[in-house]
């Protein structure tokens, strides 16, 4: 089977288990149709069915599909972002929590929802609207220049010293957020602790519009850049060698994803460790091969967040589990499992 057609055939069977997961995620909740199928419901409203109380118009379309949509768009974003970090950096440690992208984007949301009010009326409306993304996106994209300036020399990264950079940035970020709490109203502090357990639960469809068109633009110019990342593992100089710009491949990477970070950060809080738990069972299966790792870990992201979603809002029903705490409580023996590979490699 030629490559593409395999890319083909597995994006296919990955798409359609995302599917049969949305469907069953959309049936899963406490509320009552009245015997009536959630997805049923769902089909009635996309008709235009007149008949259809407001409520379970409102439980499917702005509860549950919002929600639903949320998860498979941070889900994935998430997951490219890790994979295309793994590929620039060479390492399959590097994920945007662990080397400080999420902490960095907490604490600048942080501090815009503790401080924001104290200078907002001052910003433009259309910035005023959007300051914890914003502020989340910069916060993103500052961390991942600082990580990458401390850990880089002579064009070359140093893993330890990218990793030990974003144990730093992280602890720093604790701290302030920490003292941000401490000072806090309980207004902001229910936000606060939102952003640092991660949730789902404020999806609206306004929110999955920005992130939509997030994603778009990032997924157009990151999953061509698999045969690119490809020739990275091979080092920067035999990448150049083979045509590749590697100075504007790392910029590219370094921004967007930035960006995707910044703006899952903004919506629905430090969720970790998606972009490193579905690189690696995809490594397992296709290697290094981010031809098929890539575009595969999109969907794959999406399979996982929407799954451990359904979970977080089904096992202590009818309460919510905080969706981070599963995705910590699944990534935490994987990223074990790669430092025991990378041990027994040494």
């Amino acid at each position: 089977m030629r490559t593409q057609s395999k890319l083909y055939f597995y994006m296919t069977i990955s798409t359609i288990l995302l599917a049969i997961i949305a469907v069953w995620s959309i049936n899963t909740g406490v509320y009552d149709f009245g015997g009536k199928s959630a997805f049923n419901v769902l089909g009635k409203v996309i008709q235009g069915d007149s008949d259809l109380s407001l409520s379970d118009k409102y439980v499917v379309l702005d509860v549950r599909a919002a929600r639903i949509v949320m998860a498979i768009l941070i889900g994935g974003m998430l997951s490219v972002s890790g994979t295309s970090l793994q590929g620039l950096f060479k390492n399959p440690l590097a994920t945007g929590d662990l080397i400080g992208l999420t902490s960095g984007a907490t604490l600048l949301a942080a501090i815009a929802i503790v401080l924001g009010g104290h200078f907002k009326e001052y910003l433009p409306e259309a910035v005023q609207f959007s300051l914890v993304g914003i502020s989340a996106f910069i916060g993103s994209f500052l961390s991942m220049m600082l990580v990458y300036r401390i850990s880089t020399s002579g064009g070359k990264t140093n893993v330890v010293m990218m990793l030990l950079t974003g144990v730093a940035i992280t602890a720093i970020g604790f701290s302030i957020t920490g003292f941000l709490i401490y000072i806090s109203k309980d207004e902001q502090l229910r936000d606060l602790t939102f952003w640092n357990l991660g949730s789902l639960a404020a999806a609206t469809w306004t929110k999955n519009i920005i992130l939509g068109i997030v994603m778009i633009g990032a997924y157009i110019i990151l999953l061509p850049k698999g045969k690119a990342l490809n020739a990275m593992m091979l080092g920067e100089k035999d990448a150049q060698h083979l045509g590749i710009n590697v100075e504007r491949l790392k910029k590219q990477i370094i921004i967007i994803v930035a960006l995707m970070v910044g703006s899952c950060v903004a919506f629905s809080g430090t969720i970790g460790f998606v972009g490193l738990i579905v690189p690696y069972i995809l490594r397992l299966l296709f290697k290094s091969n981010y031809t098929f790792i890539l575009p595969l870990s999109a969907v794959c992201g999406s399979i996982l967040l929407l799954t451990a979603d359904t979970f977080s809002r089904s096992i202590v029903e009818p309460s919510e589990l905080p969706i981070g705490i599963l995705t910590a409580l699944m990534g935490g023996p994987i990223f074990i499992a790669i430092l025991v590979k990378f041990k027994k490699a040494l």
